[in-house]
Formats: C-alpha cells, sequence, structure tokens
C-alpha cells in the first residue's frame, strides 16, 4: 500500500512538474517571453561556466549555440517531456526561439527539471537542426536535487558536429531511456 501511495504521489509530482514548466512562459508579451528565455540562458550558461570553464572558450569559439528548459517525466517504461529555448547564431547574431519535446522508452521512475547546452561546431550542424530539429539518443541520469541540495549525474550521447551538456534544476529521477526529441521554432516568438 504504502508502493501505491509513493507511487501515486510521483506521478502527479510529476505531472505537476511538466505542467508548471510548459506554463512557466506565461501570458506576458512576447518581449517578455524573450526575455524570460534569454534569463533563463544566462542563468544556465553562468552554472556550465562555473562547472565546466573550458565550455566558455567552446562556446565563444563555436558557430553557434543553444540552451533549452526541459521539465521531463518517467514512469516505468515511457519518458517524456517538454520545453523551449533559443538558437545563437555567433557569425550572424540571430536568435531563433524555439519549442521541444520529448518522448521515450527505457526503465526509470521520476521528473526532473533540467536546462541543455548545445554547441555547434559547423553552421551546417546548426542550420540543420533550425530547419528539422530532430535529435535521437540515449540518456541515462540519477537526480536527487532541490535548488542547490542534493546531488545529480547525467550523460547523454548525441552523434554530428553537436556538443550537448546538460544541468540538473531539480527533481528526482533514475532512468536509463533511448529518446527522441523534436525542436521547432516557435511561430510567436520569432
Amino acid at each position: 500500500m504504502k508502493f501505491k501511495n509513493f507511487f501515486t504521489n510521483l506521478i502527479l509530482a510529476s505531472t505537476a512538474l511538466v505542467l508548471s514548466a510548459c506554463a512557466s512562459m506565461g501570458d506576458g508579451t512576447v518581449a517578455e517571453k524573450r526575455q524570460a528565455i534569454l534569463d533563463m540562458q544566462q542563468n544556465a550558461l553562468t552554472r556550465l561556466y562555473s562547472e565546466k570553464p573550458d565550455t566558455r572558450g567552446q562556446i565563444r569559439d563555436a558557430a553557434g549555440y543553444a540552451v533549452f528548459t526541459n521539465a521531463n517525466i518517467n514512469v516505468i517504461f515511457f519518458a517524456a517531456g517538454t520545453g523551449y529555448g533559443v538558437v545563437n547564431n555567433n557569425v550572424t547574431g540571430a536568435k531563433t526561439y524555439m519549442n521541444m519535446a520529448e518522448g521515450g522508452v527505457g526503465l526509470g521512475l521520476g521528473a526532473k527539471d533540467y536546462r541543455i547546452v548545445m554547441v555547434f561546431h559547423t553552421q551546417d550542424a546548426m542550420r540543420y537542426f533550425i530547419e528539422n530539429g530532430w535529435t535521437v539518443g540515449g540518456n541515462a541520469d540519477v537526480a536527487a536535487k532541490a535548488g542547490n541540495k542534493g546531488a545529480s549525474a547525467e550523460g547523454e550521447g548525441y552523434v554530428g558536429d553537436i556538443t550537448v551538456y546538460t544541468m540538473t534544476e531539480s527533481g528526482l529521477a533514475l532512468q536509463a531511456t533511448v529518446k527522441g526529441t523534436k525542436f521547432w521554432k516557435d511561430k510567436n516568438l520569432n
């Protein structure tokens, strides 16, 4: 009976996490939504640079980079997530605001809020990502984190001229999945 209550509470908490992440853009103006994304991006980059100082030069010298926020849930054999972010072209200075959704299969249980930083080493890789937006990868991670308390360990693998970093903000999850992620341009913010 205790497991059933735990499981029910986990599903409710996971659903609330995903819904809050989806709704976090709110009802603001286009300018306010863009600024919220840029603020999220700055916070994620500050954390990345502090944890991995060599990434500052890698991002500066790359063709471009993207930063996304994502809320993900995993219930036994299925995983799903949703989020949003921005692709920055270092050559032209252009910004492309995008949304994302992911689904996967594997083993796991939990929910987490995390940031993804993608470094595009070529213009072609960045252009393909913006125009097509599909990635497929394997994901294995453990997270037990709330704010600055707790810990997490992530690992992701992607193919091509893109380096991907993930950082858990909060959540409780133990999962190993194969997932597909679709990224697409946000028609309202571009």
